[in-house]
């Protein structure tokens, strides 16, 4: 599985902290920056090339961090083929995927300590689709929006 990251100045520590835990965990990362830490740059600058990233199938999941976890999971949904959540919860982090495929994990740098980051992170990458008929027939209808657009 290939992990990509991304995070502003408001994720930009905690983004250090699961880089060096997902490597210790044997994972292999691509860091989408920020690479250092500058108050006041930009979210989609770094979190609009990951999710273009999973979209293309460079990157199998993404974890994208702002300071509250909002603007990147919006940022990320623009993107085609990216299926974003701010995620808070363990429940939520394994049934994204589950149920909904969801290939982008939005955190809140500000609000997410790190060793709940963590947990969130370790059920968001060890969780697959279950690929069942209702499911995959919601995300069909979904993809139609992608395809169509709201009118």
């Amino acid at each position: 599985m290939r992990i990509g990251i991304a995070a502003d100045h408001g994720g930009f520590e905690l983004k250090v902290q699961l880089v060096a835990a997902l490597t210790f965990a044997g994972y292999v990362v691509k860091d989408f920056g920020a690479f250092e830490l500058k108050d006041g740059d930009d979210y989609p600058d770094f979190v609009i090339p990951l999710a273009k990233a999973v979209s293309s199938g460079e990157i199998t999941r993404g974890v994208a961090i702002c300071g509250s976890g909002v603007g990147a999971c919006i940022a990320a949904n623009k993107v085609h083929g990216v299926r974003a959540a701010l995620i808070t919860d363990s429940f939520s982090a394994h049934q994204g995927v589950e149920d909904d495929d969801m290939n982008v994990m939005c955190l809140g740098g500000g609000v997410t300590g790190p060793a709940l980051a963590w947990e969130l992170v370790q059920a968001f990458l060890t969780s697959d689709f279950k690929a069942e008929e209702k499911y995959i027939r919601r995300l069909n209808k979904v993809a139609l929006l992608e395809k169509d657009g709201l009118h």
